[in-house]
């Protein structure tokens, strides 16, 4: 479904989610959960999460240079910022949607993250939440839930086949994790399934160490979980701090 007819910015919403290949109302249903609340299908553009959840998706300026900007209170850019860091947690999760919004909310995959308490008494986590929202926008979740773990199970078979999921010393490929609503196949991917994050050339090395995988997943900040921290861990012990190649003994010495 991408009629946004009626919601807040839904122009600016669907916009975003074709520049980057998402269901429109996926992205609109993120929308609501952010700031827009239990039972409403829009957002808001606002400030909150203590002055640093910036505009319609909550872009927190601890992570992300563009939070910080006026343009994070434009609600067609604020969609785009979100769109992307949303399209590249369902690329390093084989296109796993609660996985990806649990990482776009806590960085980590298999983290409940924020609950919401909905006017029937229900508590739900984030994914669980928005897939909520989903449902009152006109999605089907059931559907977008087995589209889901059909291109998981996809792309974790192919990784296998490549020998990228055996936990070996330079094993560092895209794969998919679960939140507490993604399929159990999924659940097991080991810690060598993370891909890693960029490394930032600083003055005083022309490799620092690897910044946090949680932050480069989530748009609402340094939050992290075990799979984020295991990521970080694998991740910098596979980097050589001298000249920031991936190190074929599996660790930095």
């Amino acid at each position: 479904m991408d009629s946004l007819g009626g919601i807040r910015f839904g122009a600016e919403i669907s916009s975003a989610a074709k520049a980057h290949g998402l269901d429109p109302t996926l992205l609109a249903a993120v929308a609501a959960q952010e700031t827009g609340g239990p039972g409403s299908n829009s957002g808001n553009n606002i400030v909150g999460d203590g002055g640093h959840g910036h505009g319609l998706f909550q872009i927190d300026d601890r992570t992300w240079a563009f939070a910080a900007s006026p343009a994070a209170m434009d609600p067609a850019a604020n969609a785009n910022a979100a769109a992307g860091i949303l399209q590249d947690d369902l690329a390093r999760y084989g296109g796993n949607v609660p996985a990806a919004l649990s990482a776009y909310n806590s960085g980590s995959p298999t983290a409940t993250g924020t609950t919401t308490t909905w006017g029937d008494g229900a508590t739900l986590g984030y994914a669980d939440s928005v897939m909520r929202h989903y449902a009152a926008l006109g999605g089907d979740p059931a559907q977008l839930l087995a589209d889901s773990r059909e291109t998981s199970g996809s792309v974790n078979a192919l990784a296998a086949l490549g020998g990228l999921a055996t936990g070996g010393s330079s094993a560092v490929a895209g794969g998919s994790a679960s939140s507490s609503a993604a399929s159990s196949a999924a659940a097991s991917a080991p810690a060598a399934y993370y891909p890693p994050p960029a490394v930032t050339p600083t003055s005083q090395s022309p490799f620092a160490a690897p910044v946090s995988w949680a932050n480069t997943m989530s748009a609402n900040g340094p939050a992290g979980g075990k799979a984020a921290d295991d990521a970080d861990a694998l991740v910098a012990d596979s980097i050589d701090s001298s000249d920031g190649a991936l190190d074929s003994n599996g660790d930095d010495s």
